[in-house]
């Protein structure tokens, strides 16, 4: 990497600012996906054994500035006592230095309240910028997953305090940024879920990396409408039918051949798209997945990505990397870190480095 890592930066007894993701999905208080929470533990450790007051600050959702119960990280507090096996402390005021000097406690876990709750965090305000900045001495950037975002947390501060990136950011950047250079072949690309235009931008670059696209979800549904099929009611991307058609050129895209329909909607991949999808993923070299294969959410319709997954985990030898929210959220339970090489903890994130070669919140790590 181009930039300062957390190794690279002296924090020995330090307070340090961890910008971490922990925007996980939540049923009754209680987390559900823990993959974003896990895989920031190495930084956390790092730090607490170079005896650092370690200030982890994320969000949780789309609150606007405002303070919206349901949104709170506390619950996010007692679940990582059991993680780390040890105290943490939440902060729910902490933007004025003082106050927060008096809740903070030194050499611990400090987990401090909901970024968004103040107006200041995603309009990438100076002042509140500048406040954030002075709870610590260094700040570390670990949240990739929002990473394409210019907010205060991920810009701002950096201004005002020496900056690296995280043991896990370093590791994303480099395992994706790899992964465009130099992949064993084949080499394939499997992207689903809907918003196209989001994906676009990475679509046309994996297209000339990758040796075959597999789409799926309301991804596929728009390439099936381009290819003739007869959709009924299934949700495709109208704005994004001539794109799907110049990317069909390419001969590199496969579309589903079948679905399964419920109330005149294609909502998964049949049979017999599984059959080929699978061909095509035993054989791989190298396999890139972000988005669910249909309307994983009802079980009825998760089967498509549930075969994914296991497809994917049949093929021993192949270097493999999955990432986005939804993606994760639809293998909920399944054992991620076994099967899959890399579990990026981004999903627009991913897709826009991949696009773009970097991200707002890692260019500014750059110049430190």
């Amino acid at each position: 990497m181009n930039k300062k890592t957390l190794k690279e930066i002296d924090v020995s007894n330090k307070k340090v600012l961890v910008r971490v993701d922990f925007n996980v999905s939540l049923s009754n208080s209680q987390v559900v996906d823990d993959t974003r929470i896990s895989q920031t533990v190495p930084t956390i450790e790092y730090l607490l054994k170079n005896h650092c007051t370690v200030l982890l600050l994320s969000h949780l959702g789309r609150p606007g500035g405002k303070r919206v119960k349901e949104l709170s990280l506390k619950p996010m507090a007692g679940y990582l006592e059991k993680i780390l096996n040890r105290p943490v402390n939440f902060v729910e005021e902490y933007v004025d230095k003082d106050e927060a000097a008096s809740k903070i406690r030194d050499g611990q876990v400090n987990l401090l309240e909901n970024v968004r709750f103040y107006p200041g965090e995603e309009v990438n305000d100076t002042e509140f910028s500048r406040k954030l900045a002075e709870l610590a001495d260094v700040y570390i950037n670990d949240a990739f997953g929002v990473d394409h975002r210019v907010q205060a947390s991920l810009v701002g501060i950096t201004r005002f305090l020496p900056a690296g990136a995280g043991l896990l950011l370093e590791k994303e950047v480099e395992v994706i940024g790899q992964l465009m250079v130099e992949p064993k072949r084949p080499f394939i690309a499997i992207i689903g879920g809907a918003k196209m235009e989001t994906k676009i931008g990475a679509m046309e670059k994996l297209i000339d990396k990758t040796d075959e696209m597999l789409v799926g979800g309301a991804v596929g549904n728009t390439f099936m409408a381009v290819d003739g099929a007869k959709m009924g009611q299934s949700l495709i991307e109208e704005k994004m039918l001539e794109t799907a058609k110049r990317l069909m050129k390419t001969g590199k895209i496969l579309i589903p051949s079948d679905g399964v329909w419920a109330n005149n909607r294609i909502l998964d991949i049949g049979p017999k798209t599984q059959a080929e999808f699978g061909a095509r993923i035993a054989k791989a070299a190298t396999i890139i997945w972000t988005g669910p294969m249909g309307m994983f959410e009802d079980p009825v319709f998760k089967q498509g990505t549930d075969f994914i997954y296991q497809a994917i985990a049949a093929n021993q030898k192949s270097l493999s990397i999955v990432g986005g929210g939804e993606t994760l959220a639809a293998l909920t339970g399944k054992d991620l870190m076994t099967v899959f090489d890399h579990v990026s903890t981004g999903g627009g994130a991913m897709l826009e480095f991949i696009e773009k070669g970097t991200l707002p919140g890692i260019e500014v790590l750059m110049d430190k």
